[in-house]
């Protein structure tokens, strides 16, 4: 089936024509748009369903987007854009048969069951049980998780709130970075300290409490780039040993968080880890630390153990998601 799919973020929307059918994903036609150029989605499709058949020949009637922000049945709201989404006003300016609009996390989930071996990087084999419960996790501006239950023939995607969940420290130094971003924020969730912000949460926190200095090369790179990218570039070159420290300590509060969903959810189907961080910290995350704080715990550490753990490096997961939705209106 031929089907219209898009990743709907604050900062750039992707659009994508393509063939999904049981083992097969070929795409037909696929472009990047900046989101704030346009005052809403619709004019956006129109304009891309218009330049798509100047390009290759299809023939679409069912589309599914997934979008960064709320999701209430057929409406939705981009969080960093003033877009009101509303889909059966869509499917008739459009002249789209099907219009569905889901949570851009739930998407990563759909993704799953047709990524191949070249889309994810295995920590840990594990035991995979056939049909068994899976869990998805992603780090990025936020903390995106959600639960995949077999359903008939295929997993359906129950989304999850859970990166607002209060941060439970295990550690003295995480108790006190515990008691630091509570004087800044009150209430201190997961996402707080293992998001893209969170990781420069954590570095802050080393800082001021003289845990490590800051490198002048590394204070002007962090106040005229993106920190957290700075950050893990810097833990990467292995020469700032704060950047260092904070990317261990962000890999052992995600790890442990992870391992939290995946007993919560005992997803003995597997745990895949989406999201823009874990791609750019491949390397530190293939070092253990992650994997040993996913499995530390003192009664179901051997369940742990026996779960699949892989990290999804395809940065198209959620068009790939979005797409499989579409194909099964």
């Amino acid at each position: 089936m031929t089907v219209l799919a898009g990743d709907i973020g604050g900062t750039k929307t992707l659009l994508q024509i393509a063939d999904v059918a049981p083992g097969q994903y070929d795409v037909k036609y696929e472009k990047r748009y900046v989101s704030a150029d346009y005052d809403d989605l619709t004019p956006m499709v129109i304009e891309f369903l218009a330049e798509a058949k100047t390009k290759c020949d299809f023939t679409v009637e069912n589309a599914c987007f997934g979008i960064a922000g709320p999701v209430k049945g057929r409406l939705a709201n981009v969080t960093n854009l003033p877009w009101s989404l509303d889909a059966d006003k869509m499917q008739q300016d459009t002249g789209l048969k099907n219009v569905s609009l889901i949570n851009d996390f739930q998407s990563v989930g759909y993704a799953v069951e047709v990524l191949s071996d070249d889309d994810i990087v295995t920590l840990q084999e594990g035991a995979e049980q056939v049909q068994g419960p899976r869990v998805v996790i992603g780090a990025g501006t936020g903390l995106g998780q959600g639960l995949l239950v077999w359903i008939n023939d295929h997993y359906e995607v129950v989304p999850s709130e859970g990166g607002h969940v209060q941060f439970g420290p295990v550690t003295e130094l995480e108790t006190e970075l515990l008691q630091y971003l509570a004087r800044e924020f009150g209430q201190v969730s997961y996402e707080r300290v293992s998001s893209g912000r969170g990781l420069y949460n954590i570095y802050r926190f080393l800082k001021d409490a003289g845990k490590g200095v800051e490198s002048a090369e590394l204070g002007d790179a962090i106040a005229n780039g993106d920190p957290s990218a700075e950050i893990s570039k810097a833990a990467a070159a292995g020469n700032e040993p704060l950047a260092s420290m904070a990317l261990d300590l962000f890999c052992d509060i995600y790890g442990r968080q992870t391992g939290n969903l995946a007993l919560t959810c005992l997803a003995t189907g597997g745990v895949y880890i989406g999201g823009g961080v874990a791609p750019r910290i491949i390397e530190k995350i293939k070092e253990g630390g992650f994997l040993r704080a996913f499995n530390n715990n003192d009664k179901m550490g051997y369940l742990l153990k026996d779960m699949p753990v892989h990290v999804v490096v395809n940065a198209n997961v959620g068009l790939i998601g979005s797409a499989v939705v579409a194909s099964r209106m």
